[in-house]
């Protein structure tokens, strides 16, 4: 999905969303993640990244990602990019 300024122009890619919003790639073929992710497991120990749905709450390894929510079936729009400590 593609996110808009107020004016028409193009700002970037929505890659993902959690409980705060959403998360916006601005170049073609980067997979943007969000700030938490850039930080974790660099000096606390080791994040891992996950997919979660947004619906029911199941999650996943991100290497696994599914076409819809094995949990509740929900299409795989609804799963976004989760940090699991």
């Amino acid at each position: 999905m593609t996110v808009y300024a107020e004016d028409g122009t193009e700002l970037g890619s929505v890659r993902g969303f959690n409980e705060d919003g959403f998360f916006v790639t601005t170049r073609e073929g980067i997979a943007e993640m969000s700030i938490e992710h850039e930080r974790a497991g660099h000096e606390f120990g080791e994040a891992e990244l996950m997919w979660r749905c947004s619906d029911c709450g199941e999650m996943g390894d991100i290497d696994e990602l599914p076409d819809s929510c094995p949990n509740c079936g929900t299409e795989r729009e609804a799963l976004y990019y989760w940090i699991e400590d």
